[in-house]
């Protein structure tokens, strides 16, 4: 699932933390980072953070629930 335009990071990583499953940041290399990990979220922000917000990102989510969650949160934003 790709993301675009997250305006309020604080609310993204809430709903990541929130999530049951894995949620993972696929880098532009094909690595895959646990954006559940503390320190791979502020690995992912020091990499792809531009102007208070982050243009995209491209996501895993190993749970259909969790799928959900994230499409709520970027329809709600």
């Amino acid at each position: 699932m790709k993301l675009t335009n997250i305006k309020d990071i604080n609310k993204f990583f809430e709903v990541v933390d929130a999530c049951k499953g894995k949620v993972m940041l696929v880098t532009d290399e094909g690595d895959q980072l646990n954006l559940k990990s503390k320190l791979s979220q502020y690995v992912s922000l020091a990499n792809i953070f531009s102007g208070g917000e982050i243009p995209e990102m491209e996501l895993i989510a190993s749970e259909p629930e969790d799928v959900q969650k994230l499409v709520d949160f970027m329809m709600g934003q």
